[in-house]
């Protein structure tokens, strides 16, 4: 069976299927395809399935003209319906791996996979979890629910895990050249599914387990956390001692060794970052282990957003206002500039303490044409906001403008020229002289400067 599935794979005769279709399924899935691979994609929405079908894109980063070629070639094709899994060769889990309202790993999309795949299991398939998660998923999740099926893994079929590095917006780094981690149940595991990853990206590593690459993940989006925490603090830090954080970034990149920039922030977003630490410090319990260190990073990251309230509350009391009942426009919800993502954007964090203070808030971002806030600890009421449309009127409306992601489609100095006052909390506006009595920049003396 290994060599009639290595066979396949290096004629590309192997057909793949990709559950999951966001912004880590679809990228892999267009990319088998352009390999020369038949790839079919699973997905529980029928909308995503009948675009990809109709040869349209929904995911900035996969263009719709990617799509549609690859839907005349036949080389892609989607579907809600899991019996395609009989005829398909090798299959890759990419679904998201959230967690509870008690930071505790949501493996239930994980799970459903796995169920799905398990009556459609055969002899000699291969399967690959994709999703980020803790170190045992693999062999304690996924493969007990597949040799249900009376297979054993490892001997009727393999079993690997290959951590998805997805960046999205990100043109550099893509699926298609961004080095691949690959840890299999076994070596041929390990194997099949570095010989398929070869044809899509120029470099696969090999680790000896799935624990091993599940780790990997988690040890690379941790890395990003704490340093975070670090500016971040330091950040906070600077603004006691009346110290531009940001001129110290700059002077410490002229260092050329022993030292990487990272940037203070409103808070950290998106699929990983915000939850990767609570997925490690969950499973670290288990073996009587506590990640004191990364939860401590965790724990300064999610209080970014309610720094940032507290600094709105205090320059707009420096203008004779109060936070409640003023006017704040949100600037960028999107968790990272120019892409349409907001999972776990600070922004919903820090609209839903403005609400909550008692603030009138909206907000404009040219990806997110909807954002939806609440439903928590925080503020128990879910509200759903519509993008406005960032005008003259819709600034000089605002007591305060916040700028939360920076994306590079505003021009932010003719949103300080019609603003009355502008909070900047990720340094958007630091190439602007005009009106810089305007500005107030998290991580930087808070006084504001009168003309």
């Amino acid at each position: 069976m290994y060599d009639q599935l290595l066979t396949k794979i290096k004629d590309k005769s192997a057909s793949v299927g990709v559950i999951g279709l966001g912004y880590v399924g679809l990228p892999l899935a267009t990319g088998l395809a352009k390999s020369g691979y038949y790839v079919t994609g699973l997905d529980a929405s029928q909308a995503k399935v009948d675009a990809l079908n109709s040869g349209s894109s929904y995911i900035p980063d996969v263009p719709s003209s990617d799509v549609a070629a690859l839907t005349v070639a036949n080389l892609l094709t989607a579907t809600t319906n899991y019996n395609v899994l009989y005829e398909i060769d090798v299959v890759f889990i990419c679904v998201p791996t959230p967690f509870d309202s008690m930071k505790a790993p949501d493996l239930t999309y994980v799970r459903q996979a796995a169920t799905g795949i398990a009556p459609r299991l055969h002899r000699g398939q291969l399967i690959v979890l994709q999703s980020t998660t803790y170190p045992g998923t693999t062999e304690e999740v996924v493969q007990p629910i597949l040799e249900a099926t009376g297979l054993t893994a490892g001997e009727d079929f393999f079993l690997a895990f290959s951590p998805e590095r997805i960046d999205p917006g990100r043109t550099d780094f893509t699926v298609e050249n961004t080095p691949k981690v690959v840890g299999g149940i076994n070596p041929e595991s390990a194997t099949l599914t570095g010989e398929l990853l070869a044809y899509l990206t120029p470099h696969v590593h090999l680790v000896s387990s799935p624990r091993a690459a599940e780790m990997t993940k988690l040890l690379e989006n941790i890395f990003r956390s704490v340093n975070i925490a670090l500016v971040n603090e330091l950040a906070v830090l600077s603004e006691r001692m009346g110290i531009d954080f940001w001129e110290v970034i700059e002077a410490a990149k002229t260092k050329p060794f022993g030292f990487m920039p990272f940037y203070p922030s409103p808070g950290v977003g998106g699929h990983c970052i915000p939850v990767d630490p609570y997925y490690l410090s969950w499973k670290a319990r288990e073996y009587d282990f506590y990640t004191r260190f990364i939860e401590l990073a965790a724990e300064v990251n999610g209080d970014m957003p309610y720094h940032t309230v507290e600094l709105i509350g205090r320059v707009l009391n420096q203008t004779g206002k109060t936070l409640r009942n003023a006017n704040v426009l949100i600037l960028g919800v999107a968790f990272k500039p120019n892409i349409d993502d907001a999972r776990n954007s600070p922004a919903e964090r820090v609209i839903e303490l403005l609400v909550r203070e008692g603030a009138k808030v909206s907000y404009h971002d040219p990806y997110v044409p909807r954002f939806r806030v609440g439903g928590d600890i925080v503020l128990k009421d879910k509200l759903t906001f519509a993008n406005v449309p960032l005008t003259e009127a819709t600034l000089s409306q605002a007591d305060c403008t916040v700028i939360v992601t920076g994306h590079r489609d505003i021009d932010y100095k003719w949103v300080v020229n019609e603003s009355a006052l502008v909070m900047d909390t990720v340094n958007a506006t630091r190439h602007i002289v005009e009106n810089r009595h305007k500005i107030v920049r998290l991580g930087a003396p808070l006084e504001l400067k009168r003309e």
